[in-house]
């Protein structure tokens, strides 16, 4: 028999496909960033204890809350963000068939926090299926399956932890030891999602599992992350993840002279902007270090900062 955690979270996922992203502001994602980068400010030390003490908090607060709901299908609601994703992704295909390049640079970083100025139309696709791939892991399998396990606290618990990583998990001078407790939390959470989301993968498209099969038995054991050769994926989502994702598809769509990715779609009446501005940034809290950097150094332009 099929438990109620199971249903709820089942609920939680079509809620999200049916509805799209909760249609409050501040989204509630946003509100534990905010939360969280304060708590950052008050318990920084550049160790990996402070980092341990930051994490476990921002977990506990994220599975009290799901616990305080008492829906195991709200709660996967919220975390879960499919819908969003597919449609900032679709936005992008749609201006690359419409051979709009300059249209597609100023959708991607709906998608990826890199400059996409200087990406070709195969940079640009390759860096929105990278974003798709790793992001229906932490924003919709992941979750799902928390949820289906732990219930709210379980989906909730899971959004928390991938968060932080987004975060505070990279490899920069003031994150590459205060990072680690929660770059780690979220390796631990995703590893089965990461690997359920293959053998989903292998279901939709059985006439491609031999190459999928390979690939992830090619790629997983020489990735540095325990989950990232699992299926293809580049260290660079938005810092929030898919709530920013929700809050700004729309705008950047309207920005570029877009409506959404089934409606009307007229040309750009606006140069496209070659990364977020200071002022996107803040509109979900102010980082305490800048996005990700593209490379100096005139190598792959998508390059940026390392997760780990």
């Amino acid at each position: 028999m099929v438990n109620g955690n199971a249903l709820g979270a089942a609920a939680g996922v079509v809620l999200d496909r049916v509805l799209g992203e909760p249609d409050v502001d501040p989204h509630p994602l946003v509100v534990f960033g905010r939360l969280m980068d304060a708590l950052e400010g008050r318990l920084y030390r550049d160790h990996r204890l402070a980092g341990a003490v930051h994490a476990a908090a921002g977990v506990a607060f994220g599975a009290a809350v799901g616990r305080l709901g008492r829906s195991t299908a709200i709660a996967t609601y919220v975390a879960v963000g499919g819908r969003s994703l597919a449609e900032a992704a679709t936005e992008v295909g749609v201006a690359l068939a419409d051979d709009d390049l300059d249209a597609a640079r100023c959708l991607l970083p709906a998608l990826v926090g890199r400059d996409p100025s200087a990406l070709d139309e195969k940079d640009i696709a390759r860096a929105a299926v990278e974003s798709v791939a790793e992001n229906t892991v932490d924003a919709v399998v992941a979750p799902a399956l928390w949820g289906a396990a732990l219930g709210g606290p379980g989906a909730l618990g899971y959004r928390a932890a991938n968060t932080l990583d987004a975060m505070v998990g990279h490899r920069t001078p003031r994150h590459e030891r205060f990072g680690w407790a929660a770059a780690r939390a979220d390796d631990l959470m995703g590893w089965l999602p990461a690997r359920v989301t293959s053998v989903l993968v292998v279901a939709a498209r059985p006439q491609a599992a031999r190459s999928v099969l390979h690939a992830v038995r090619r790629q997983a054991p020489a990735h540095p992350s325990p989950n990232a050769g699992v299926l293809p994926k580049r260290p660079s989502p938005p810092r929030w993840g898919c709530a920013w994702v929700a809050r700004t598809a729309t705008a950047t769509a309207s920005r570029c002279g877009r409506r959404s990715a089934t409606g009307d779609r007229p040309r750009p009446t606006t140069s496209p902007a070659p990364s977020r501005s200071p002022s996107t940034w803040a509109c979900c809290w102010p980082p305490r270090s800048p996005p990700p950097p593209s490379s100096p150094d005139g190598g792959d332009p998508a390059a940026v900062t390392p997760r780990r």
